[in-house]
């Protein structure tokens, strides 16, 4: 082991090995995989905050030596944090014994998702984004269905709000399971899993006999669709590099924000119509099953280490040799302490990361002011407007356009500024890169809500209100696609759980704030009411500047974050 403060994970490379010490079933230059190279002993130097893996290097894989291949198969399989507090998956990892051969990607391999045809990638991208809009989209379908569903299971107005804030509080516990689970044993079971529970449970709610039943349903549901929510972003980051992502998660980043703005459209219509509210859950249940047989036969596992682990077990079963391991492998614990990693992790990581709880504050307050949104726009355009159903779900159109006005904004203005700060830095930008968009966004956001709130008065056109919504989805958009992009460049290793932990605090907001939102702006009146949320948003928009100047520091002290 180094003496160095940090302990010392760097593979030696003994180019010769292969040959020393070659599995008895695969001779050396008879289709030997490049991939598989032996861990050497004995092994007593990784460097895990030089050699932490990341994505430029995945991106050119073609660049990497057999000792970067290794040192990045077992950093992306186990975060570093985890390789320090753990002596024996410390010693597992640098295996000191000599007959192991550790699997990685070969040069150009076609099993490496970052290798696929950018077209199948693209595909990806726009199955994960519609896997996420129809989470999205059931979050927010009731609010526009509300009166009928009240009146059939003769709720009060909070047993009718809770139908929304039951279905996001779900979202706060889905996360433990999906997210840390996915990164060991893969996307692809997860999305099977959950997407087949969150299909099922639409159709109990169509069914629910009770208002108790009705909203378990709509809880469970939410536990659900949280996998989609937290584990479609880490499949971007699986798919793509750093310099293409950017334009990948735009497209991405817009599904959690169109889905909640379709939802009162799509109930509206349908109580305009005067259908049974049975039907909105029956439309939610068809449109979850078609995405179920999606995932079924077109969405293939992506996360590396688990395609490793694959790769393994077949070189394993085809030549008998029981030492090709994959670097997941390499640490065998019991199913308690296996457990106890994977739903400890988001929070082993949240709690010791500041940069990340502040980030998270700020996604979380925008999140929540969205679907406070939902119960304030019906008190100013159907009580003072005197708006339909229909017309009041057109209202949320402006904030979906707004967010389309975003994408491009960021595929035509901040993609070519982020790529030329990419080429300075060797393809190897800087997370603090990525704060130029929230930079915008925030005083968008005030400046928007002021604009609401100000024109929201009866006695002007109501049109002067409803534009207002195309700064609001634009700030969301441009906010969210800077942190999130932030958080998956800084914590590229654990991304998955760094956004779990997230996602269940911005989850969280984005249930409470509903409970009070009608009552709010019906008790203070929609001036006061958008005053006070437009004040408390000025009071976030100095975070991403603070973090453009202090977050290199920040993360040369983070245990989680990729410091450089």
């Amino acid at each position: 082991m180094s003496s160095s403060s940090r302990p010392s994970a760097e593979f030696h490379d003994h180019s010769t090995m292969v040959s020393q010490n070659p599995s008895p079933k695969l001779k050396p230059g008879n289709n030997t995989p490049s991939a598989v190279l032996p861990v050497d002993s004995p092994i007593d130097s990784i460097d895990l905050e030089a050699a932490t893996v990341n994505e430029e290097k995945h991106s050119s894989r073609h660049h990497e030596t057999p000792l970067e291949r290794r040192t990045s198969a077992v950093n992306e399989a186990w975060p570093t944090p985890e390789l320090e507090a753990n002596p024996e998956l410390m010693k597992e990892a640098i295996k000191e014994e000599k007959d192991v051969f550790l699997v990685t990607f070969d040069d150009n391999d076609p099993l490496d998702p970052k290798n696929w045809s950018k077209l199948y990638r693209w595909y990806l991208t726009f199955a994960s984004s519609l896997l996420v809009l129809n989470a999205s989209f059931a979050s927010s379908a009731p609010s526009g269905m509300l009166p009928p569903i009240m009146s059939h299971f003769e709720m009060s107005q909070i047993e009718g709000t809770l139908t929304i804030s039951l279905f996001l509080l779900g979202y706060c516990v889905g996360p433990f399971l999906w997210a840390p689970t996915s990164e060991q044993i893969g996307r692809r079971p997860m999305f099977i899993v959950g997407f087949l529970g969150y299909f099922i449970l639409q159709i109990a709610c169509a069914v629910a006999p009770n208002t108790a039943a009705l909203l378990v349903f709509r809880f469970l549901g939410g536990c659900f669709a949280a996998c989609p929510l937290t584990n479609s972003g880490a499949v971007l980051g699986d798919i793509w590099d750093n310099e293409q992502r950017g334009s990948a998660t735009a497209i991405f980043t817009l599904s959690p924000f169109a889905g909640p703005s379709a939802g009162p459209l799509v109930a509206g219509a349908l109580m305009t119509s005067n259908v049974s509210w049975q039907w909105l859950f029956w439309i939610l249940s068809i449109f979850a099953g078609i995405c179920w047989i999606m995932i079924i036969v077109s969405i293939p596992e992506t996360y590396g280490p688990v395609i490793l682990v694959q790769k393994a077990k077949a070189l394993r079963a085809s030549t008998g040799d029981p030492r090709y391991k994959a670097a997941l492998e390499l640490n065998e614990v019991s199913f308690a302490k296996k457990l106890g990693r994977i739903l400890g992790r988001p929070w082993k990581i949240f709690f010791v990361e500041p940069m990340l709880v502040i980030i998270t504050l700020y996604m979380s307050f925008v999140y929540g002011l969205l679907y406070l949104l939902f119960l304030a726009y019906p008190v100013v355009f159907v009580q003072g407007h005197g708006f339909n159903g229909l017309e009041s779900g057109l209202t949320f159109l402006p904030i979906f356009i707004g967010g389309i006005m975003a994408v491009f904004l960021y595929l035509y203005v901040f993609a070519p500024i982020y790529l030329k700060v990419s080429q300075a830095h060797d393809g190897k930008a800087p997370p603090e890169s990525r704060l130029p968009m929230a930079q915008w966004g925030g005083p968008i956001l005030a400046i928007s809500m002021f604009w609401f709130g100000w024109t929201s008065y009866p006695w002007i056109n109501y049109w002067v209100p409803v534009v207002s919504g195309l700064g609001l989805g634009l700030s969301v958009v441009l906010l969210f696609l800077s942190l999130f992009n932030y958080i998956i460049d800084a914590y590229l290793p654990v991304a998955a759980s760094a956004l779990a932990s997230s996602t269940v605090v911005r989850s969280a907001f984005g249930a409470g704030f509903p409970l009070f939102g009608k009552q709010m702006y019906e008790t203070l009146d929609p001036r006061i009411a958008s005053t006070v949320l437009a004040a408390c948003t000025l009071l976030l928009v100095p975070v991403p500047f603070v973090f453009e100047k202090y977050g290199p520091a920040i993360r040369k002290r983070s245990k989680y974050g990729l410091s450089t």
